[in-house]
């Protein structure tokens, strides 16, 4: 993976209690996404060539979704650009941003992206990482009062609507969950699908995840986190699995549920699942991918403890816990290598947008 010169300084850690998005934050990791959103190569498609007619390009196969390395990355990079235009409407980066959400999410890119993923080869495409991924980004654009947001959210829908239709075709098929720490991570999958059917009011894909989910992982106890993580985790199996489960059961049934999976919690154990990974690194692509660990861990705890009880005995230790893995993944957002620049700060973002420890 070439190097290249970071867009921008790295956000300064945050201090005790200010781990939210500010609006330099916003600013800094919008350059990124606008960096990457707009860069065709180096390039990692998915493709799936049965001639020599199917040999193009990125931008061809994937009109709106093409940049940022690959296609999931691209997805999530755009989200972020929403996401960052939502919460501070006055970046310097706001006039840019609409224009790149303008020219990829058009009516005609997202028919060919439709076509793409109609494609009997691409039956089992980004599934589900860039699935998930997707439906987050048509959440966000479908929560947004704002008239351009309106209009993308209108062209996307039937690219929405197709993944949605997806998940329900394709899981109840799917007799055991995926407990990788990387995109094929079933628990993942399911968590950003199960809001945005909330969101949008899809009561049939809703039902579907939170009846695989308890299907998965209902029985699940004393989970085997002491083996985390593996060499290039971005997602903490163990943690993603409780973020989901957060959502679909009841809280006191999350909280018994919990306390049984993670038996250890409250000590602060097993140590290194609340620890910080550490990157040696960051011009790997695959070592690089324990910073974004660092970011998801913070998202999952901070879920997890927006959903337990205000004196469960658990709170300090995941508190503590959340706010140094979070500290850590911010460090390192703009790193000066693409390897992590086209993809962290989105991670960074998702984690800011949950309520931080208190």
């Amino acid at each position: 993976m070439p190097a290249t010169e970071s867009a921008a300084e790295p956000p300064a850690p945050p201090a005790p209690g200010a781990e939210i998005l500010t609006r330099e934050r916003a600013s800094a990791f919008a350059k990124l996404a606008l960096k990457g959103a707009k860069r065709e190569f180096p390039n990692k498609p998915g493709h799936v060539l049965l001639d020599d007619k199917d040999a193009k390009t990125p931008k061809a196969l994937h009109p709106a979704f093409y940049g940022c390395y690959d296609w999931h990355s691209a997805v999530h990079g755009h989200w972020m650009l929403v996401k960052v235009l939502r919460a501070h409407p006055d970046l310097p980066e706001a006039k840019e941003i609409r224009a790149v959400l303008a020219g990829h999410l058009t009516a005609a890119n997202i028919k060919v992206e439709v076509e793409y993923f109609n494609r009997p080869e691409a039956k089992s495409f980004e599934r589900p990482y860039g699935w998930t991924w997707l439906l987050k980004l048509a959440e966000e654009l479908h929560t947004w009062d704002d008239p351009d947001a309106k209009t993308w959210s209108a062209n996307l829908k039937p690219l929405a609507e197709l993944i949605a239709n997806r998940y329900v075709e394709f899981f109840p098929k799917q007799t055991y969950p995926i407990r990788a720490g990387v995109h094929s991570n079933t628990a993942f999958g399911l968590a950003f699908a199960h809001d945005y059917a909330r969101t949008t009011g899809n009561k049939k894909l809703q039902e579907l995840i939170e009846r695989r989910a308890k299907d998965y992982y209902a029985k699940d106890a004393d989970a085997p986190a002491r083996w985390e993580p593996d060499g290039a985790d971005f997602l903490s199996p163990s943690l993603c699995e409780a973020d989901l489960m957060r959502r679909v059961l009841r809280p006191a049934e999350f909280a018994t549920w919990f306390h049984e999976y993670l038996p250890g919690a409250a000590k602060g154990e097993p140590k290194n699942l609340f620890e910080p990974a550490t990157v040696t690194d960051r011009t790997d692509p695959q070592l690089v991918h324990l910073d974004g660990l660092n970011l998801s861990r913070a998202w999952c705890l901070r879920g997890v403890l927006a959903a337990l009880p205000k004196g469960d005995p658990a709170r300090a230790a995941l508190g503590a816990s959340a706010a140094k893995h979070a500290e850590a993944g911010l460090k390192h957002i703009a790193s000066g290598d693409y390897a992590g620049e086209h993809w962290l700060a989105s991670f960074a973002v998702w984690m800011l947008s949950l309520p931080a420890p208190e």
